[in-house]
């Protein structure tokens, strides 16, 4: 059973919201993991407005939980 999930939804919409990369998503969700969660989640929007379809590929080569 999964005891922490992080849904970095926020992270991206940070992002978006300022134009660029920061926070990077890639590395924070390397670093969420390492911090111990056992999940990422991520709710895809068709307007893109958090996660982008690009961030779901991008992730799903480095999320190893």
């Amino acid at each position: 059973m999964t005891k922490l999930s992080v849904n970095i939804n926020k992270l991206a919409t940070l992002r978006n919201s300022r134009g660029g990369n920061v926070p990077d998503l890639v590395k924070s969700t390397k670093d969420i993991e390492a911090f111990g969660a056992e999940g990422i989640t991520v709710h895809p929007r068709p307007d893109e407005r958090h996660i982008r379809y690009q961030d779901v590929l991008e992730l799903k080569d480095v999320v190893t939980t």
